[in-house]
């Protein structure tokens, strides 16, 4: 069984806002400035790379060494982090000044979410 970081659990338990790349597991400082010198430099830059590739983790994986020299752990962990953080299931608390957007399937059935 394999665990996660703290690094992880603190990332996946907020929403995504304008975290620094470097907030993403398995990215440190090292990796972060390539990123950035790159154009990846908020984490939401980067989980947008992670969805154009399908959430394909091996894609992902290979793509982060080609982009930066991640490592196999170092990609592992990162695309670990970046999936539980898309996973459906996650529920976020929202601090004073965030808000919640409710979609609703069923304008005429809106129950006042619109």
């Amino acid at each position: 069984m394999s665990s996660t970081s703290q690094k992880h659990r603190d990332f996946v338990a907020e929403p995504m806002g304008e975290k620094p790349v470097g907030t993403l597991a398995g990215i440190g400082d090292v990796l972060g400035r390539k990123l950035e010198e790159k154009g990846f430099d908020k984490a939401y830059v980067v989980l947008g790379q992670f969805l154009v590739l399908r959430k394909d983790e091996e894609l992902f994986r290979e793509w982060l060494k080609e982009t930066c020299g991640a490592n196999a752990k170092q990609s592992r962990d990162c695309s670990g982090c970046l999936r539980e953080w898309c996973d459906p299931e996650q529920e976020f608390e929202l601090r004073p000044g965030e808000f919640d957007i409710v979609l609703c399937a069923d304008v005429t059935e809106a129950n006042g979410c619109l």
